[in-house]
């Protein structure tokens, strides 16, 4: 045990968060799980853990590696990634598969693995934010200029995103306007910009509704989760209704593990509402202890912010670490019917490939913060992109 202590860098209490939500979930994708098997009758309870279990140690594999890189790397590789991220969310969006029933333009094939581009982008585009803000700390900010270097990229890559995912838009966006306020970028620009973005936003609806053959049901998807808090009759006030009923079942202490009766009704109980499923088994204790997790880690976030000695590792640790707790706070609200449904999974909890590797990822880049005590502005800052390739290389 000394031995590994030794291997591992950074915040210890972070370590030991994702190390306590990996091995709770077991239990409740286990459980969650025979919805699939016994109702959909797809693949066997056991395949099912065994692959959350293989996706969760390739997750702290991705941790492990990502957190022994010196941080300073990340500014320019974002500067490298960025193009590749917007061709692959391009080809997603033309050719993108269909994975358990998800919109087509949210996932595409990579070795006959399924991969979600967009939780890559968001993970991208919060990085190289940090860039452009950390590297014009010292200087004012000319708005002319920021839109070709700073929001034209943003804004590409949101709409890309946009046709097949408006809530991970919305939540990259949301993120994006916190992170450039930190910043420091003046409030009167970024007033301008959450103007642009909800006319771009009210632009793409008018579209859609105009030319519903371009972009087939996706405004009425977004129009019926809005109308699902008050019909019954719909899809998504279905599956809310299902997990209101396990929520009021679970009561303090719950039915049980293994015995919910719940994730039989819900489509998406192993991801989407695994937060009802878990509070039908453990009860009122069981999700209080879940959400006090997500509250450390976003302490532990704020004592790495506190502790980091450049602008780069404060803006890098923000703009990869609120997602995260955000992300988890959305999930638990559309479980309890306070928020629509969107489609966001609990993080380090719920089944999924993707979302689990960009959520090690980038608690591998807030380790790799927290361990770092050496590095100044201007080593981050000054990493041509070009020499990080060729060492890479």
């Amino acid at each position: 045990m000394k031995t590994i202590f030794e291997h591992i860098k950074g915040d210890k209490t972070i370590w030991a968060i994702v190390a306590i939500l990996a091995i709770f979930s077991f239990m409740p994708v286990y459980s969650a799980s025979t919805n699939l098997v016994y109702v959909v009758g797809a693949g066997s309870t056991l395949g099912y853990l065994l692959k959350h279990m293989v996706l969760l140690i390739m997750g702290f594999g991705i941790i492990y590696g990502v957190h022994k890189i010196p941080y300073r790397y990340f500014s320019g590789g974002s500067v490298l990634m960025l193009p590749i991220v917007i061709l692959l969310l391009f080809i997603t969006l033309m050719q993108g598969t269909t994975i358990g029933g998800a919109n087509a333009s949210r996932w595409i094939r990579i070795a006959g693995i399924g991969f979600q581009t967009s939780t890559l982008a968001g993970l991208v585009l919060m990085v190289y934010v940090a860039r452009y803000l950390a590297k014009n700390k010292e200087k004012e900010i000319s708005f002319k200029d920021s839109l070709l270097q700073l929001w034209l990229p943003v804004g590409l890559v949101l709409i890309l995103i946009l046709p097949a995912n408006f809530s991970t838009t919305a939540i990259i966006f949301v993120m994006i306007l916190i992170v450039t306020f930190i910043g420091g970028y003046p409030l009167k620009h970024i007033g301008i910009i959450l103007g642009a973005g909800i006319f771009a936003l009210m632009f793409f609806i008018l579209v859609a509704k105009a030319f519903p053959d371009a972009m087939p049901n996706r405004v009425q998807t977004w129009q019926s989760r809005i109308e699902s808090f008050s019909d019954s009759e719909n899809k998504e006030a279905y599956q809310v209704e299902k997990a209101k009923i396990a929520i009021a079942t679970g009561g303090p202490v719950g039915v049980g593990p293994g015995k919910s009766v719940q994730k039989n009704f819900l489509p998406q109980s192993s991801s989407d509402f695994i937060f009802a499923i878990i509070i039908e088994e453990y009860g009122f204790v069981g999700g209080f202890v879940i959400i006090s997790i997500y509250f450390l880690l976003l302490f532990r976030i704020f004592v790495v912010i506190r502790k980091t000695t450049t602008i780069f590792g404060t803006l890098l640790v923000i703009g990869v670490g609120l997602p995260i707790v955000f992300q988890a706070t959305i999930n638990m609200a559309v479980a309890t019917n306070l928020f629509p449904v969107t489609g966001q999974t609990l993080p380090l909890i719920s089944s999924g490939g993707t979302s689990i590797w960009m959520t090690c990822f980038a608690l591998g880049m807030i380790l790799s913060v927290s361990a770092s005590k050496e590095d100044t502005e201007e080593d981050i800052l000054d990493d041509n992109p070009l020499d990080i390739l060729h060492e890479t290389i």
